[in-house]
C-alpha cells in the first residue's frame, strides 16, 4: 500500500557523523505493522529513486519508523540535503520482505557493521524480549562513528565492539568480536550478522567451522519489491531467491556473497555519474542563489 505524502512527515533528524543520519517518520499504522528485520522502499520526491530502506526502530506507542540511512549516492545524498524535521517524504511502501524469525534459541550473537549497526537492533531487542541470552557485536571504523551503544546495552547481556582502528572497545573487524563470543561461550545456538556484503560473507566463514547457524540481511538492488523486477534476485547454493519477497534473511552459510557483490559493482559508475550531474546541478544551484543574492531579485530572474 502506497500512503499519501502528508502521512509521510519527519518528525526527529539525528547525524550521528557526516555521512550517517536518522530520520524519524511519523505513521502509526505503519509502526503498529512492523516487525524486526522489514524493509521500506521510499521516495523523496515525485521524480525521486525508489529506494529501499531497513526498518530500524519502530515505536506503536509514538506511531514512528526509524530509518538510519548512509549519505553515499545521488539519492540518500539528496535526502541528507532535503530531509528535515517539518517536511516530507513523497512516498513510502511497506513495511516489506518477511520478518526476521526470532527463534527458540537461548544464546545468540548479533552483529552489526557500519549501517548495520540500526537494521540488527530491532532484531536484538526481540531475542531480549522472547528471553535469550543476547551478545552485541557492533564494528565501526573508529570511535567518532560509534552510534546506539546506549540503546544496545539496554537489551544484550553482553556488548563488544570493534574498531578498526583500535580507538574504541578492540581493534579489529567484528569477526575478532565473533572470535571472542565463540572463544567464551560454546553453546551459541544462532548468529544474525548484517552490513556490507564482505562482511556478511567473513560473518557466515568465521561461524562455518563451529557449525552455528548464521542468518543474514541482504540489501541488493532493488526496485519494485514485489519480485517482478528481478534485480534483487541472489544465489542461495543452486536456487534462486528475491531478497524483496523471499528475504530479506537468508542462510549465511548458502548465500553467494561472490555473485552478489559482483552484481552490486555492475551498477557502480551508472551510480557515479548520477552523483556528479546531481552535484553539479547543486554547484550550479548555489551559483544563481549567490548571485541572486547579490543582486537583490528572485533566483527565477537570474535563470531566465
Amino acid at each position: 500500500m502506497v500512503y499519501r505524502m502528508s502521512s509521510f512527515e519527519i518528525i526527529k533528524r539525528e547525524d550521528f557523523s557526516d555521512v550517517t543520519y536518522l530520520l524519524e517518520v511519523r505513521h502509526p499504522m505503519m509502526a503498529k505493522a512492523a516487525k524486526p528485520g522489514q524493509f521500506v522502499i521510499v521516495m523523496l520526491n515525485e521524480h525521486g529513486e525508489r529506494i529501499p530502506l531497513t526498518i530500524a526502530d519502530f515505536d506503536r506507542k509514538e506511531g514512528t519508523i526509524t530509518l538510519v540511512i548512509q549519505a553515499v549516492g545521488k539519492t540518500t545524498k539528496e535526502m541528507q540535503r532535503e530531509c528535515r524535521v517539518g517536511t516530507s517524504l513523497y512516498a513510502m511502501v511497506g513495511p516489506m520482505g518477511i520478518p526476521s524469525p526470532i527463534s527458540h534459541a537461548k544464546k545468540v550473537v548479533c552483529v552489526g557493521g557500519g549501517l548495520g549497526v540500526a537494521p540488527v537492533y530491532p532484531q536484538a531487542r526481540a531475542f531480549k524480549e522472547a528471553g535469550a541470552y543476547v551478545i552485541g557485536v557492533l564494528g565501526f571504523r573508529n570511535k567518532g562513528l560509534v552510534f546506539w551503544e546506549d540503546k544496545f546495552r539496554a537489551c544484550c547481556d553482553e556488548f563488544i565492539v570493534c574498531t578498526d582502528d583500535g580507538s574504541a572497545g578492540i581493534k579489529g573487524l567484528v569477526t575478532e568480536g565473533i572470535k571472542l563470543a565463540i572463544s567464551k561461550h560454546a553453546d551459541i545456538d544462532e548468529v544474525i550478522a548484517i552490513g556490507p556484503p564482505i562482511m556478511m560473507k567473513g560473518c557466515a566463514e568465521t561461524t562455518r567451522p563451529h557449525a552455528i547457524k548464521t542468518m543474514v540481511s541482504l540489501n541488493p538492488v532493488m526496485v519494485d519489491g514485489t519480485g517482478m523486477c528481478g534485480g534483487c534476485r541472489v544465489k542461495l547454493g543452486d536456487q534462486v531467491k528475491f531478497a524483496c519477497v523471499d528475504g530479506p534473511d537468508f542462510d549465511g552459510h548458502l548465500v553467494d556473497f561472490d555473485d552478489l557483490m559482483t552484481r552490486l559493482r555492475r551498477y557502480t559508475k551508472a551510480e557515479r555519474i548520477a552523483l556528479e550531474r546531481w552535484e553539479a546541478n547543486c554547484r550550479m544551484q548555489q551559483q544563481i542563489d549567490a548571485a541572486s543574492a547579490s543582486l537583490g531579485v528572485s533566483a527565477s530572474t537570474v535563470k531566465a
